[in-house]
């Protein structure tokens, strides 16, 4: 049960995540403006093709809302598998509760509190995981 509570955690993370980032636009004035104007234009070699920094920002912010589905998607099969046999998952768990407390590190050191809370709840949800019988 806590594996698939912990899979909606994550997919809803994903939506946020995916939704946000996409509907976001500058609302702090022209100095905001100015960033995003800049990482738009400025495009360097990158492999075979030309890139911008705004190319490599909205890219990595949609893969990491994309890891949330994937993310989501394993926790719900897990879910299926702990019902047979709890072994096979537990190591797997750990992994993620590793994961997911490394990110709420990144995400409290180069973002804000808000993006921290889902990955503490999947945390948390994987300790339980981790502590059940």
């Amino acid at each position: 049960m806590l594996l698939r509570l912990v899979a909606v955690i994550a997919l809803l993370q994903g939506i946020a995540h995916g939704t946000l980032f996409l509907r976001a636009r500058p609302r702090n004035g022209p100095a905001e403006v100015a960033v995003v104007e800049a990482m738009r234009g400025s495009r360097f070699p990158f492999g075979r093709s030309r890139r911008s920094y705004w190319d490599l920002y909205v890219g990595y912010g949609l893969e990491a809302a994309a890891v949330c589905f994937v993310e989501a998607a394993l926790f719900w099969l897990l879910a299926g598998i702990a019902v047979r046999d709890r072994s096979l998952v537990k190591p797997i768990a750990a992994l993620f509760l590793a994961a997911n407390l490394g990110h709420i590190a990144l995400v409290a050191r180069y973002f804000f509190l808000m993006p921290a809370i889902p990955d503490a709840l999947i945390a948390l949800g994987l300790a339980g995981v981790l502590l059940a019988g």
